[in-house]
């Protein structure tokens, strides 16, 4: 992959926060004030302005000294004190001149009240910026409704200041203070590439990492949310990775509240998509069989049968909660509840440390519909963009039998658990089709859980009114055609009747 990612590191509590390193750039800046505070003194001419840019100096340099014993936020300190420097530097040099009784006097004869404006305003903007910088890393101490504003030296480029804002509180503030800036981000993210390239590069991933862990529900899903929409290229998503985000997704997935999950599944996604390079560090991370748990989750209602090993030639019946348009209580499952708790110890083959725990399933039966619904359509809306064009990753869900769980999801799921079955399908169909042990191993012709996936992709074929579900299914059959005999008309029969649609969905299956 070019990098060596692991599983990412993630950076420590506050280290986006000002380091000893940073804080000597203070002293620069204390220096300057005080030796302007010492010429102002000292001043021959225009002392009654030397006097006023002394006490402008003053109260200046108190707040860098307070500033010097903060835990400031580094990425505004740096281009702050930078501007501060560049002011005092040009205020210690009009002073130095006040103490001349020559030809610098002369000069400022003509219009001194010129200069010192200039320097009065720098003097101002820098108070109001170092002022601004000392409140927003003491985000915490803030009421959580108050908004910091933005000081003198982002008229230039508020939207970086504005993003500092949401950042530093992310950091610092409370739990409710952290989900609304986490907000905050998700809306600059969402309205502008530049705004979420902005937000990586000042440091904003570690916080919204660390929110998803720590914070309420609100402020994980938002979270969730902001990262999933800041992986917009593959450079953004490298960044993602390196900074831990793999371990912090396959924690949520495994222990989260499913509303959380459910966003999580759809932030890999999207990664997944803009970067297929990210899917095998989330396999290392034991995502995809964390996500088949979810997928496996009531869908298969007999679990004794439900068999991890290739050999398993056994299809099951199966039992998909989602939503009842006649009845908004959650249907009955209490045969299901023991079961379901074995659900991910099935999918992930016995293996230890990567089953779903007692903490994520306690209780699961007891969500509601909806959210258990979207979360199965999240969970296959992952499972498909990490098996687009990857090998081991196919071969790894087809060996955990979530073939089946798309045949059945398929068959009984709400809208989008249909459209992104069906899409996982086509990407692990895609796969086979260049790879004949994947083929072989998958999709035999005997094998009872291929069967079922070929029927249920037929019954698409041959219902199927609107192209959104028709296409996927179609392309999983045409590259599953080498698996087909010459004298399977129940395979042909249907694809060569779609031909007669108006569409370019028959194109798909007839190629195969």
């Amino acid at each position: 992959m070019g990098r060596d990612w692991g599983g990412g590191n993630e950076r420590q509590e506050g280290e986006e926060m000002m380091g000893d390193g940073v804080k000597q750039i203070l002293a620069k800046p204390i220096q300057l004030a005080d030796q302007i505070t010492k010429l102002a003194d000292d001043a021959h001419s225009f002392r009654s302005e030397c006097q006023e840019v002394k006490a402008k100096t003053e109260r200046l340099s108190a707040l860098l000294r307070q500033a010097a014993r903060a835990e400031l936020y580094e990425r505004p300190t740096r281009r702050i004190m930078d501007d501060t420097e560049q002011v005092l530097d040009k205020v210690l040099t009009l002073v130095a001149k006040c103490r001349d009784n020559g030809i610098m006097k002369r000069v400022f004869i003509s219009n001194p009240a010129g200069p010192f404006r200039k320097m009065s305003i720098g003097l101002d903007n820098s108070i109001g910026d170092v002022s601004w910088l000392l409140r927003v890393s003491a985000a915490g101490d803030e009421d959580g409704d108050m908004h910091l504003g933005l000081p003198p030296i982002a008229q230039n480029d508020p939207i970086l200041f504005l993003i500092w804002e949401q950042i530093a509180t992310l950091q610092t503030g409370s739990l409710d203070a952290r989900a609304d800036a986490a907000a905050s981000l998700v809306s600059l993210a969402r309205d502008n590439e530049r705004y979420g390239k902005l937000i990586i590069e000042e440091d904003g991933v570690g916080p919204l990492l660390r929110l998803v862990k720590e914070g309420r529900l609100e402020g994980q899903e938002n979270a969730a949310r902001a990262l999933g929409l800041l992986g917009r290229d593959p450079e953004s998503v490298e960044q993602m990775i390196l900074a831990g985000i793999c371990s912090v997704f396959a924690k949520t997935l495994k222990e989260g509240p499913i509303k959380v999950q459910a966003m999580v599944s759809w932030a890999i996604s999207e990664l997944a998509d803009h970067h297929p390079k990210c899917q095998d560090v989330f396999a290392q991370n034991n995502v995809v069989r964390l996500l088949v748990g979810h997928l496996a989750f009531e869908t298969v209602q007999e679990h004794s049968k439900y068999t991890i090993s290739s050999k398993a030639q056994s299809i099951v019946q199966s039992n998909v909660a989602v939503p009842s348009k006649d009845q908004g209580h959650m249907p009955t499952i209490a045969p299901n509840v023991i079961a379901n708790h074995q659900v991910a110890h099935l999918v992930n083959g016995g293996l230890p440390n990567i089953s779903l725990t007692g903490a994520s399933i306690k209780g699961r039966e007891l969500e509601d519909p909806a959210s258990k619904a979207y979360m199965k359509a999240m969970a296959a809306r992952a499972l498909w963009q990490l098996a687009r064009g990857n090998y081991a990753i196919c071969k790894s869900i087809t060996e955990s039998k979530a073939l089946l769980c798309f045949a059945v999801l398929l068959e009984k799921g709400v809208d989008e658990v249909k459209y992104n079955s069906a899409m996982a399908l086509m990407e692990i169909a895609r796969v086979a089709e260049e790879d004949a042990d994947l083929r072989r191993s998958a999709f035999r012709p005997t094998s009872p859980t291929a069967r079922a996936v070929v029927d249920q992709l037929l019954r698409v074929v041959e219902k199927a009114n609107y192209d959104d579900l028709l296409v996927p299914c179609i392309t999983a059959l045409g590259c599953l055609s080498r698996t087909f005999r010459a004298t399977e008309t129940r395979i042909i029969g249907p694809l060569m009747m779609r031909r007669k649609r108006k569409s370019d969905a028959h194109d798909q299956g007839i190629i195969g």
